[in-house]
């Protein structure tokens, strides 16, 4: 199949998160403000969708894991082929990989879902090692996606399937409020989405009405990074349509 060639577009400069910008990402050691993770999931999902047809969105289980960042205005190549897929710049460097299963049976549904959410989350304080509670569900999310929220998702990584525009809830706007939950709940003022599990047991489609249950699972240190898991579950009708297993680095180590 003919590599999938989008060009990386950072819409996130402005964004609370200022790793996306170029001077915090720079003293970082980053070239400049990083295309966010989700934006990039959501330029790999497009040979998928076009190969496999909308169904996959509803019944696989997906792992993307970001290993190099891209940069605003980098060409792509995307490959798709056995059910991976692969993210390359222009130098040939493997910037993040993805694989997908439609065909084994989807695990049970992660007891976590059925947690109940806390109250209320406190006043969003910066995040910090000591406030994370391990098995503590945050307070539930509210969302119903619009149309012309799901179609500026999908125009954000310049994807005009079909499909989109019929209603179904485009990968980069779903997984966007895997990020949502987090910086909701903290302040995080530069922080890296590193990779998601993700399991789609029902198509999301606009006008749903979702209830986003999160529990913090892991954290620990590698490299002087901290790093954080969350259990994210989209519930529609109380049920699971969509469960993701979300990690990002939510403390950058000092470079030396």
């Amino acid at each position: 199949m003919t590599a999938y060639r989008p060009i990386a577009i950072n819409h996130a400069h402005a964004s609370e998160n200022r790793i996306h910008a170029d001077d915090i990402a720079q003293k970082y050691g980053f070239r400049g403000g990083l295309v966010p993770g989700v934006a990039i999931f959501g330029y790999m999902t497009h040979p998928v969708t076009r190969t496999l047809g909308a169904g996959w969105l509803g019944n696989s289980t997906v792992d993307v894991r970001f290993i190099k960042p891209a940069y605003d205005g980098e060409p792509l190549t995307i490959d798709f082929s056995d059910n991976c897929v692969n993210c390359r710049n222009d130098d040939g460097t493997l910037l993040s990989t993805m694989t997908i299963d439609c065909d084994d049976p989807l695990p049970p549904i992660d007891p976590r879902a059925a947690l109940t959410p806390a109250a209320a989350n406190p006043e969003r304080p910066e995040i910090r090692w000591d406030r994370i509670d391990i098995g503590e569900p945050f307070a539930a999310e509210r969302w119903q996606p619009t149309a012309e929220e799901n179609l500026r998702y999908a125009e954000f990584v310049a994807d005009d399937l079909p499909a989109y525009r019929d209603g179904l809830i485009h990968p980069h706007l779903m997984l966007h409020w895997a990020n949502q939950v987090l910086v909701r709940r903290f302040v995080l003022p530069a922080w890296v989405h590193v990779g998601s599990e993700i399991r789609f047991r029902r198509p999301l489609r606009v006008n749903d009405t979702v209830e986003l249950r999160t529990v913090p699972i892991d954290k620990w240190e590698r490299k002087g990074h901290e790093f954080i898991k969350l259990y994210v579950a989209y519930l529609v009708d109380a049920q699971p349509s969509v469960e993701v297993y979300h990690t990002a680095i939510f403390k950058l180590a000092e470079r030396a």
